[in-house]
């Protein structure tokens, strides 16, 4: 079981920056590929940008170019850098951990609500 709590979010004006955190529970969060995730009002979640067991990135179109995920194993943490934030980057962000170990594992934060606005 792993838990997952992420922090970092608030209200930034147009043109600003956040860096959003997700701290894991356990020994093992090396082995999960990390993901974050986020959900606008009345929009569907949406993958933002993921990084695998090697550090290997992805992004979404949205954030190419002004988000940047990284981890830290030694921390148990994974950060969503974001840069020239705008409002419709308004939501509530969400860090994923997932393996397959025979089964998939997949476990959720609860969010963090990220609001852009002047």
């Amino acid at each position: 079981q792993v838990q997952l709590v992420e922090s970092g979010g608030g209200l930034v004006q147009p043109g600003g920056s956040l860096r959003l955190s997700c701290v894991a529970s356990g020994s093992t969060f090396s082995s999960y590929t990390m993901r974050w995730y986020r959900q606008g009002p009345g929009k569907e979640r949406e993958l933002v940008a993921g990084i695998d067991t090697g550090g290997g990135t992805n992004y979404a179109d949205s954030g190419k170019g002004r988000f940047t995920i990284s981890r830290d194993n030694a921390k148990n943490t994974v950060y969503l850098q974001m840069n020239s934030l705008k409002p419709e980057d308004t939501a509530v962000y969400y860090c994923r951990a997932a393996r397959v170990i025979g089964i998939w594992n997949v476990y959720w934060g609860q969010g963090t609500q990220v609001t852009v606005s002047s």
